[in-house]
């Protein structure tokens, strides 16, 4: 399939995990791929693999969230896919009770108010074109709650559900969709780096998966590219869950 021949799609914290994954998908299906990442080492990996751009950005950045568009634009004439992916999980944002103020601040930084510059700036550019598909990372987390908590990591996935829904409610009749995409636990670095640290607190969720198992990164970039592409032509300000049927569980098999 070639659904994004001749379009242009921006990726955040496209250097590995889902954002890797989704800028070689997306690329592979004919995009033009600029991949945004803060490490300069895997963000040009990347776009070698692609055949794009690398930008190097910090996505909490007004400015520099402001050039990764203009420039994307100025390079290849469009920006027709946002995938807004970047995001932290770092350990000290655990329970409420135990979690400061400066670890909510960071994530808080990070998920949600990069997701809301990358919007602010993406918009222009698909407003003028009068089309473009928004896909911002959330999590299952947005909509169940954990006694494993990390407090500001849900609040922040929550607040990127609620602002995908309003974008793809107030901009649906200039062509534009926006959608939240909210993956179960995936098997990357990030989830890796955090279970290792903890494989209790690993073993504790995966038995709620009815699925058995945590999702690969090549699986969350497919519902990144169905979101994407003109297959979703009818699908906006929607929570589109990939969790291996977590939410729809209350017992799971044996």
């Amino acid at each position: 399939m070639q659904r994004f021949e001749g379009r242009v799609a921006v990726v955040t914290g496209a250097g590995s995990g889902i954002g890797r994954a989704s800028a070689l998908r997306l690329a592979g299906e004919g995009a033009t791929v600029v991949a945004v990442d803060l490490d300069e080492a895997t963000g040009t990996a990347v776009a070698e693999e692609t055949g794009g751009m690398f930008i190097r950005a910090d996505v909490t950045d007004p400015e520099a969230v402001e050039g990764v568009y203009a420039s994307a634009h100025a390079a290849y004439g469009s920006v027709d896919v946002a995938f807004n992916n970047a995001g932290i999980s770092p350990p000290d944002d655990d329970s409420i009770l135990d979690t400061g103020l400066e670890a909510w601040r960071r994530v808080q930084e990070v998920n949600l108010t990069s997701v809301y510059l990358c919007c602010k700036h993406a918009l222009p550019y698909m407003r003028a074109q009068g089309r473009g598909a928004i896909v911002n990372t959330a999590s299952f987390v947005a909509t169940m709650g954990a006694a494993t908590s990390q407090i500001s990591y849900t609040a922040s996935k929550g607040g990127v559900l609620a602002l995908s829904r309003e974008l793809g409610v107030q901009f649906a009749r200039e062509g534009i969709r926006v959608n939240a995409l909210s993956p179960g636990p995936v098997n990357t670095p990030l989830l890796k780096e955090l279970f290792a640290k903890d494989p209790e607190r690993a073993a504790r969720r995966l038995v709620h998966v009815p699925l058995g198992r945590f999702a690969e990164a090549h699986e969350i970039a497919a519902a990144v590219a169905f979101l994407a592409s003109d297959d979703a032509a009818f699908i906006t300000a929607s929570n589109f869950l990939v969790d291996g049927g977590i939410s729809g569980a209350y017992v799971t098999p044996l």
